[in-house]
């Protein structure tokens, strides 16, 4: 009996395992004195930042977790990890799936190219076929509310209109896990709403979410489990209204 439990448990869809992140802020005084000092074999004077600590933490499938913390506490560091942006200097990372990450509005947006472009552009990144893409165009316009913009460059568009496109792309995309880093904090109260909504749809769908928000109403809404990180260590990993009053209380 045991074995066959074991053989019907739904592996996590990320594991963070021992994670030690490091920064270095360089001090030399100039770009001369760094190249006078790298052409003499000496190193650049720099102070290492830890940004995250020895964290671990895993996400089940179709689980909504909050990541919270202070401003520099390395909520978005362990976002980027996780998507791949960052590697780690220690501990290992892992993730199951095809991962969406909306971690900075406009990411991977060239500015030189329509919205429409653009579409094609980020979805292609995130896996999808063309066949797909024409497929879901309309609709990734229609989620979006840009209609009229979305063959004008990207360049002139406002951070808004960048987070209401990237989002209808990552949504559309046949995805596993998402994450999502403020941008959902960018828009009107109504369009938030309604990716709030689709939001839900997705982890009910079966969908992983880590987000990482200052919005505790949103946080509230969205997650049921909250993981507190400060300055670089995990403090709290527990209910979401515990991790809420352990970050604020």
């Amino acid at each position: 009996m045991p074995e066959l439990l074991a053989q019907t448990v739904t592996p996590p869809s990320i594991i963070v395992d021992g994670v030690t992140k490091i920064f270095l802020k360089r001090n030399a005084h100039s770009f001369k004195e760094a190249f006078v000092g790298w052409v003499r074999k000496k190193k650049v004077r720099a102070d290492e930042f830890l940004a995250l600590d020895d964290v671990s933490f895993q996400v089940g499938e179709g689980e909504a977790v909050a990541v919270l913390g202070l401003n520099g506490s390395g909520k978005s560091t362990t976002l980027k990890l996780v998507s791949g942006v960052l590697e780690p200097d220690r501990g290992r990372v892992f993730t199951r799936g095809r991962v969406a990450g909306l971690i900075e509005v406009g990411a991977g947006f060239h500015p030189d190219l329509s919205g429409r472009e653009n579409v094609y552009l980020n979805a292609a990144i995130l896996g999808m076929q063309k066949s797909e893409i024409d497929e879901r165009f309309d609709d990734i316009v229609a989620f979006s509310e840009i209609g009229e913009f979305i063959d004008q460059e990207v360049k002139h568009y406002s951070s808004g209109m960048f987070m209401r496109l990237a989002f209808a792309v990552a949504i559309h995309v046949e995805l596993d896990v998402l994450l999502v880093d403020e941008v959902l904090s960018v828009g009107d109260a109504p369009f938030r709403a309604k990716c709030a909504e689709k939001i839900k749809e997705l982890t009910a769908k079966g969908v992983t979410m880590l987000v990482v928000s200052h919005d505790m109403n949103m946080v509230r809404e969205l997650c049921e489990r909250g993981i507190v990180i400060s300055r670089g260590k995990k403090t709290f990993d527990g209910p979401v209204e515990a991790a809420i009053e352990a970050l604020t209380g």
